[in-house]
């Protein structure tokens, strides 16, 4: 058994490292556990958004009005394969319980909060971990293919004006000024400004895995198996049978954080998003700003690295083989859409994002023992939330209250 640690976070992923830095930030001694390594999840393939107006939860009466229509088609923006749909019933009725009016301005609330809280720590945190070059500030375009789909969207621009957030509608030569070459079938948009981008995530997140490392943190490819409450401490069994043992543990494993949770008696709702892209070498379109197709469930973004084509969400669990078709139907979609793009040397992607029922996180103490924490279940969001996260951790752990009210995200909640 090892000697042992203030802190042992399981999770090399953008939300476990962020937390892990945060620890070491205020002394303790940390160690960040991974079945495969640094950014080997979601945090390598998303699209790179830092999505701070992206209050609205997924569960919402509008999406009940349009997911008969996608579940129908098996490549559309929202499936979830027969083989799966008895075992997500249950994760489905929590999440259609999640779309009623009082749920979703509940589940809005809390999410601005850690929206504002994020964005207001991830400037400081880029500084201190070097990453700060990383950062672009473009902005995102949402774009409608009529009046009507534009007219259909108000409420939820209405519900983003009522918390601050800054943006513009725009009919077809505006939305050529941010970015041209957008096909004439989308006649207006929206502009957001305070959408920032991170250069490449999986750049970025292997960044922070060699920050933590130069300020004495341990980043160990270990997969763990199970949690054991002690007096004083838990103890972390890996697969392989080796022991070890912290004062304090972050669950921050994203998609497989429910099954180690279970194995300290919490059954917590969490799927997963299983998402799909395509990413195109550097100068496959003049992209000047994030594009976000929602009516059709994807984006395209400009990375350093190339052009990521992708999103959608596929309720799918662990275990099934990707569907790469889903990639190719958003990419068909993409050269539509955006005619100068040019579709040729792509590499496809699928990955796991944790989603639970009312699109909000689980971030707070564990039932079983206190020195557990969870902080998991951002959905397509971790990437956004990890600095407003890693701060609430870092709280949590040195005995603090927490930056904001963290009530809204407990884990035994549902």
């Amino acid at each position: 058994m090892s000697s042992d640690l203030d802190v042992i976070v399981i999770g090399a992923g953008v939300v476990g490292l962020s937390c892990a830095i945060a620890a070491k930030a205020r002394g303790l001694s940390v160690t960040v556990l991974d079945r495969e390594g640094p950014a080997a999840g979601a945090s390598a393939g998303n699209a790179g958004a830092f999505a701070f107006t992206d209050i609205l939860p997924l569960a919402s009466p509008g999406i009940l009005k349009k997911a008969p229509k996608w579940l129908l088609d098996p490549l559309g923006p929202l499936s979830v394969p027969p083989a799966y749909a008895l075992q997500i019933a249950p994760w489905m009725f929590r999440f259609w319980r999640a779309c009623s009016a009082s749920r979703v301005a509940h589940a809005t609330a809390a999410q601005t909060a850690l929206m504002d809280l994020s964005k207001a720590e991830l400037e400081p945190f880029l500084a201190e971990t070097g990453t700060t070059p990383m950062l672009r500030k473009e902005g995102n375009l949402q774009v409608y293919e009529s009046k009507a789909e534009l007219e259909a969207s108000l409420p939820g621009w209405d519900a983003r004006q009522a918390h601050g957030i800054e943006f513009r509608h725009l009919d077809a030569a505006g939305m050529a000024e941010i970015q041209p070459g957008i096909a004439p079938r989308f006649t207006h948009g929206t502009f957001t400004p305070g959408w920032f981008s991170i250069a490449d995530p999986k750049l970025y997140t292997l960044a922070l895995a060699e920050h933590l490392r130069a300020i004495g943190g341990l980043v160990e490819r270990a997969e763990v198996k199970a949690l054991r409450p002690l007096e004083n401490g838990v103890e972390i069994l890996g697969a392989d049978g080796s022991m070890r043992r912290a004062a304090k543990v972050v669950l921050a494993a994203g998609a497989f954080s429910h099954r180690i949770a279970r194995t300290i008696g919490e059954v917590i709702p969490l799927e997963t998003e299983r998402g799909y892209n395509t990413t195109l070498p550097p100068g496959s379109l003049d992209l000047r700003t994030q594009i976000t197709f929602g009516g059709h469930g994807f984006v395209v973004s400009r990375l350093s690295t190339g052009v990521r084509v992708g999103g959608a969400v596929e309720l799918g669990g662990l275990e099934l083989k990707p569907n790469f078709r889903r990639s190719e139907a958003m990419l068909k979609k993409a050269q539509a859409f955006l005619p100068g793009l040019k579709p040729e040397g792509g590499v496809q992607w699928m990955g796991f994002r944790p989603s639970l029922p009312d699109s909000l996180p689980a971030i707070g103490r564990s039932r079983a023992t206190p020195r557990v924490i969870h902080a998991f279940g951002h959905g397509h969001l971790g990437l956004t939330q990890s600095a407003g996260t890693a701060r609430i951790v870092a709280d949590l752990l040195t005995g603090h209250k927490p930056a904001i009210d963290i009530a809204s995200f407990s884990p035994q909640r549902f």
